[in-house]
């Protein structure tokens, strides 16, 4: 792990996108259409993300615990997801945005995992800002897989039980070839981080806001992005240590 202290801007900005119920019960509307206000809030934290040089951001969209919500919802935020991603793919692409799904797929219809591959693929030469969308995920899941991939790299006699250690588990992770969050935002009010990027977000600085989600502007985004620039960033040192490194 690279250890940076001072810088203003994270490079990695991780998302939980929360409280689009409550925002569409407060406006006397149904579930649905806080997640499609919801939509709006993601369009603008991408653009806001490239107007401030962020060089990854992932958000939080569907968690494997959120396929106990009521079957009907459920069906709703996938038919979304299948929507946005044909609504967006080529707003993101035009922008040079690579766009990058993580989770397991599995459990997705055939169709959608045809059209989440046909997304990533247009925008796989991108260069600009990395956008994953984390669906179907679970920061135990990501664990448990790559704990599962080594353990058959060992079986294989590819890999010595030995040699095992935090590099070799990074590397099976999701998304291990890039930085790890800097920034942890959740929108909502809750105080819990909800199996999100358990094994990327150690060092994370960690932000909660009440704004709930379609409420989350490009004000309410500074606020965050002042706040990590305020902050000392020590990763195991102390204040005096980083100090006389200055």
């Amino acid at each position: 792990m690279t250890v940076t202290t001072h810088i203003t801007t994270p490079r990695h900005v991780a998302i939980i996108m929360d409280g689009n119920g409550r925002w569409a019960k407060r406006q006397g509307k149904p579930r649905h259409a806080g997640h499609r206000a919801g939509v709006k809030s993601v369009r603008s934290s991408v653009e806001y993300s490239v107007k401030q040089g962020v060089e990854v951001l992932t958000l939080f969209a569907f968690s494997s615990e959120n396929w106990q919500r009521p079957e009907k919802e459920v069906s709703m935020l996938m038919e979304l997801f299948m929507t946005a991603l044909k609504s967006e793919v080529k707003k993101l692409h035009k922008n040079n945005v690579r766009l990058k799904i993580i989770g397991d797929r599995t459990a997705f219809s055939d169709k959608l995992q045809k059209q989440i591959q046909q997304a990533e693929d247009k925008t796989a030469e991108n260069t600009g800002l990395i956008l994953q969308i984390a669906a179907n995920y679970g920061g135990r899941w990501d664990i448990t897989q790559s704990v599962r991939k080594l353990a058959e790299d060992v079986n294989k006699g590819q890999l010595d039980p030995g040699d095992i250690n935090e590099e070799t588990i990074r590397k099976s992770l999701s998304f291990a070839d890039l930085p790890e969050v800097d920034l942890f935002i959740r929108t909502g009010g809750d105080l819990r981080i909800s199996n999100f990027i358990l094994w990327q977000a150690a060092y994370a600085e960690l932000y909660f806001t009440p704004v709930l989600w379609p409420d989350f502007n490009e004000a309410a985004y500074q606020q965050a992005l002042n706040d990590f620039a305020g902050r000392q960033r020590r990763f195991g040192k102390t204040g005096e240590q980083l100090a006389g490194e200055d």
